[in-house]
């Protein structure tokens, strides 16, 4: 069973990306090297458009999470399928600057921007603020009064939602360190302190409940629950809100026993349930936003590194070491994330080779994957990690003073490179 559509193996035994041989991409470019399907993104993008318009209504939109994946290319692509994006700090908004984007398209979060992050946005014409705190209410208010603008918000609420899923990557619990909790009467007071600014415009609630969720369940009980608060606040000020933004979260693929998602069916669940709800409320629908990042670009990702040792420890494991590690993809550091990962030389072999896959950092916890099983590999094999799309090259360091590998975009029968590879001097280029 293929982990997703954009893999197979060719006539050679030879594993293939968007319909491109990875051997032949590893020698091209060498490795370690990030690859993205670029017809795979735009699909995603598509899918997501059409579903939201569809099931929530006209007006309603996703938002690419830059966070998952923020190069340039990224947002050339968001331009041209007229995606709109969130964004969390200053770099992210410089990037999209950078190739054009129209960032009265974006939506800036984030639980602790500084005055000079908020500035930068203010300068640049951000078209929206997700507030996370009172402090930041009087930070964007002094500031967009400064600026003799009046700043649209939305305000970060937490629905007090367990999703049951990796605690590093939930964000609607109570404790949650984002936004104001519902449970608490916090959530409501922020609202009315919220609406008596001059220079900010509340135009809506954001809610997020955390990642890798493979249901509707969950995202139908966010609606119930920001609904309800939406009512409650509206019954005891007036205020009512034109967006609901549910964040983000839907569930990627990344090893066989993991549920595809299907993506347009999950909205459309959603959005009956919103529906409903609103009318048993007697409330008119609000514009729907998402924030699908992972869910746009995991897939449309793989990492290709080369063999060096493999190395066997008599009566307990064996080790296989590849060219990359940590510093391009610390997800199994931080989360224990689960992988595919194939030799792509043989790629339709037996896979009986039992083996923990490590990088070359000087570090015990550089490993990519546990007791995985592949074809059986030797040096000089070229191994591939799927599902690498979303928070990889995002994430990705120069720890041990290693150079991050390069991005190349697969367009049909057309390979580019979106990043350069880091060189040595890149790693000096701010030391003095």
């Amino acid at each position: 069973m293929q982990i997703c559509n954009n893999i197979d193996i060719n006539g050679k035994g030879h594993l293939t990306f968007a319909g491109r041989d990875t051997l032949e991409l590893a020698k091209k470019y060498g490795t370690p090297l990030y690859l993205m399907d670029e017809g795979k993104i735009r699909e995603k993008i598509r899918t997501y458009k059409s579903a939201m318009e569809r099931y929530f209504g006209e007006e309603s939109i996703p938002l690419f999470a830059s966070k998952a994946a923020s190069f340039k290319q990224i947002y050339r692509i968001a331009k041209e399928e007229d995606m709109s994006i969130d964004v969390v700090s200053a770099g992210e908004i410089y990037t999209a600057l950078s190739v054009g984007y129209d960032i009265s398209n974006a939506f800036f979060h984030g639980n602790n921007k500084t005055i000079d992050e908020i500035s930068f946005a203010i300068e640049n014409n951000i078209g929206y603020f997700v507030v996370d705190s009172v402090s930041e209410l009087d930070m964007v208010d002094r500031e967009a009064e400064r600026q003799g603008k009046k700043q649209k918000i939305l305000l970060r609420i937490t629905p007090g939602i367990d999703t049951h899923t990796n605690k590093k990557i939930a964000t609607g619990n109570v404790d949650s360190k984002f936004g104001m909790a519902i449970v608490t009467g916090q959530a409501v007071d922020f609202v009315k302190v919220a609406i008596g600014y001059k220079n900010l415009d509340l135009v809506g609630y954001h809610c997020h409940v955390g990642s890798q969720v493979f249901d509707a369940s969950t995202f139908i009980d966010a609606v119930d629950i920001m609904m309800d608060f939406a009512y409650a606040v509206k019954n005891e000020i007036g205020y009512v809100p034109e967006y609901m933004n549910l964040g983000g979260g839907f569930g990627v693929r990344y090893v066989a026993s993991q549920a595809d998602i299907d993506i347009a069916s999950t909205i459309r669940e959603v959005g009956a349930a919103l529906t409903q709800k609103c009318q048993e409320l007697g409330m008119e629908k609000p514009k729907i936003l998402m924030e699908p990042g992972r869910s746009i670009v995991a897939d449309a990702g793989m990492t290709l590194y080369t063999v060096g040792t493999v190395k066997k420890i008599t009566n307990f494991k064996n080790y296989v070491a590849i060219d990359g590690g940590m510093t391009d993809n610390p997800r199994f550091a931080l989360y224990d994330a689960e992988y595919t990962v194939m030799n792509a030389v043989k790629a339709d072999a037996p896979k009986l080779y039992r083996c923990t896959i490590v990088g070359k950092c000087c570090e015990s916890g550089d490993i990519i994957q546990e007791d995985v099983h592949i074809a059986k590999p030797e040096e000089g094999d070229i191994l591939a990690v799927l599902t690498t799309g979303a928070y990889n090259y995002s994430m990705a360091s120069n720890y041990n003073r290693i150079p991050r590998p390069p991005v190349v975009m697969l367009a049909g029968d057309r390979d580019y490179v979106a990043v350069k590879r880091e060189t040595l001097e890149d790693i000096v280029r701010n030391d003095i």
